[in-house]
């Protein structure tokens, strides 16, 4: 690979070599974004401090050269967004979709930047290049002045909890260098950003293009007295004293056990500092120990700071896994598993309140379910809208529920106990990012209590073992009539059961809910959490709902004891449950009388392994019945 313009071997004759990688190793790291509306110039802003911290090689610059050609750049003038938009499609569009990172160094300071996306469509790409941040840089087109997405993404970062905040006006080579432009530009943004919170910020009048303000002041710019654009990322204090004052927190994410002598626990430091022989307690557990050992690659430490990776030994044999958060003993973070919190919506599909998603924070990843919102946030105006759900982009805070208790502190404290993401857990893609404010009452007031009588002791008095028989098939499958034989057969055979049917359950408990994709989501847990009880009291419950989505079928399976939940496909083709609908409800759907219709205009999710299939088309009611039973019994 080519040298990059700036290596000097001279240097490395001149001082001892290793003097020279100890100078440069030990040099402090900002991570820093650029963000802003689609085009306001971030890639090329971030190709320009490339080259001119000379951190492009010889054939990086000649192929930079060669394809600013082809995509038609002006006479001699390079392109740097080429050096960024590394995707074909973005060089296509010429706009950025994914989030790049790139690394430079100047004799001052490390830099990781990441270029995240100014399209609407990818707000979630700059939210996940913020994450880690610990500047940001909004750029400004001073050709078109504060946008909504300049607010969207102003608003994120100070979410995000990012503080200093530089505001780039860019292109000012376009406008003339006004200072009239600039002036009316950043009053406008300053008024804004004190309705967001963002009380200080930087200024800068820059072209990314021609390196006005990049490197050193412009002749351009006589009437600006700030300082460069480098100059300041140099300078910017970080927060690392800040995290090293707060109390020590470190979530485990390795168990290192070489050997049978040695058993420590590894992980990076998130806040705080930690001593040989200092009093820890793990969580969830609350068990209590002493450090007696501090292990890195480089040896035994007495002493270690936040942001050092590190592996702890414990002077007792206490129980502590991989999502277990080690931390100082007298001031442990709080463990809960129901909250508010602040949610980003990443995902094309709505959010469904009450649908089980994974939720990982740290190391610790749990099943959660999200509340309708409490409110979503108008960007533009910070008011708060009424909403039922989040679409793609959206922000809302809401209360959200986890299926046992979590290691937890508010994002504003700590980043890395307060900041989760939401996984679709079908899919496995990340549906949302989000942030903790705080645990809700009945947390801590609300706990389980402890019964004499058990629910094995329940099966036993009924000489049965507990099960749940989850019908599911379109309208007019024949669930209701199978389902009903099914109990009709186990009753005769002394077996004590209870029939769940869809229609008798919303006359009652499910009363107050209708027929969107939300509603019927809220409707299965509810009917699952009614099951789950009737199992603990022994018996074998059998259900018979549409339950057309997979994820709250397998939501109900997860409620239940191993083997204790059986699915039963009954499976009917589309056209012959319309043959057989006795309630009229297929025609009216199709008339366009009956909205949310399973198999019409809403869809239906058959199962992939259901533990029983039925196909009515090659068995009557009764033989279906019989397989059931026997399945069931054998």
């Amino acid at each position: 690979m080519s040298e990059p313009s700036s290596y000097r071997p001279e240097a490395l004759i001149a001082e001892d070599i290793d003097a020279y990688l100890a100078r440069h190793q030990h040099k402090s790291l900002l991570r820093f974004i650029t963000c802003g509306s689609v085009d306001d110039g971030k890639s090329t802003l971030i190709g320009r401090l490339l080259y001119d911290s000379k951190m492009i090689f010889e054939d990086q610059l000649a192929a930079l050269e060669s394809d600013s050609k082809r995509v038609g750049t002006q006479g001699q003038e390079i392109d740097f967004a080429l050096l960024v938009d590394g995707l074909a499609a973005e060089r296509e569009q010429g706009i950025t979709i994914d989030v790049a990172y790139r690394f430079f160094a100047t004799e001052k300071r490390k830099f990781i930047v990441a270029d995240t996306p100014g399209h609407e469509q990818y707000t979630r790409n700059m939210v996940t290049g913020a994450s880690t941040a610990d500047l940001a840089v909004i750029l400004i087109d001073a050709r078109k002045g504060v946008l909504t997405q300049t607010r969207r993404h102003s608003y994120l970062v100070h979410l995000l909890g990012i503080r200093n905040i530089v505001l780039a006006v860019n292109k000012m080579d376009l406008v003339g260098y006004s200072q009239d432009i600039f002036d009316t530009i950043v009053g406008e943004y300053r008024d804004f950003a004190r309705t967001i919170g963002i009380d200080d910020f930087i200024a800068m009048p820059i072209s990314g293009f021609k390196g006005d303000n990049i490197t050193g002041p412009s002749s351009n710019t006589p009437w600006y007295g700030g300082p460069s654009l480098i100059a300041h990322l140099e300078d910017v204090p970080l927060d690392e004293t800040a995290d090293q004052a707060r109390p020590f927190r470190m979530a485990v994410q390795w168990v290192n056990r070489p050997n049978l002598d040695f058993r420590g626990f590894s992980g990076l430091i998130a806040s705080g500092t930690v001593a040989r022989g200092d009093p820890v307690r793990v969580l969830p557990s609350g068990r209590t120990s002493t450090v007696a050992r501090i292990v890195t690659l480089d040896g035994d430490l007495d002493r270690a700071v936040a942001g050092q990776s590190v592996t702890l030994t414990l002077s007792d044999e206490i129980d502590c896994s991989r999502g277990d958060v080690i931390a100082a003993a007298d001031s442990p973070p709080q463990v809960a598993d129901q909250f508010e919190a602040t949610i980003i919506w990443m995902a094309d599909e709505a959010m469904l309140p009450g649908r089980a998603y994974w939720l990982k924070i740290g190391a610790q990843t749990v099943s959660a379910q999200v509340q309708a919102p409490k409110y979503q946030v108008n960007v533009n105006t910070l008011e708060h809208l009424a909403a039922k759900t989040l679409e793609l982009n959206a922000i809302g805070v809401a209360n959200l529920s986890v299926d046992r208790g979590i290691v937890f502190e508010a994002y504003a404290d700590n980043r890395d106990l307060g900041g989760f993401i939401l996984i679709d857990r079908l899919t496995n893609a990340t549906v949302a990012a989000g942030m903790l404010h705080f645990s809700l009452r009945r947390a801590q007031n609300v706990h389980w209590q402890a019964m004499d009588v058990t629910r094995e002791a329940h099966a036993a008095l009924k000489n049965q073992k507990p099960a749940v028989l989850w019908f599911t098939g379109l309208s007019g499958a024949g669930k209701s009539t199978i389902a009903n034989l099914v109990e009709k057969k186990l009753a005769r055979m002394n077996r004590h059961t209870f029939l769940l049917d869809g229609d008798n359950v919303r006359h009652g408990l499910n009363k107050d809910l209708g027929f969107t994709d939300a509603d019927r989501v809220e409707n299965i847990r509810r009917v699952g959490e009614v099951a789950k009880l009737m199992t603990d009291a022994g018996l074998i419950v059998i259900t018979a709902f549409i339950s057309p989505f997979r994820a709250e079928r397998q939501m109900v399976r997860q409620m239940m004891a191993p083997g204790e939940f059986i699915e039963v496909h009954i499976d009917t083709p589309l056209a012959e449950a319309e043959r057989r609908d006795v309630k009229g409800l297929y025609a009216k759907a199709r008339a366009g009388q009956l909205k949310n219709f399973t198999g019409i205009d809403s869809p239906y999710e058959p199962p992939e392994e259901a533990e029983i299939h039925i196909d009515t088309t090659g068995l009557t009611p009764e033989q279906a019945a019989d397989v059931i039973v026997e399945r069931l019994l054998g």
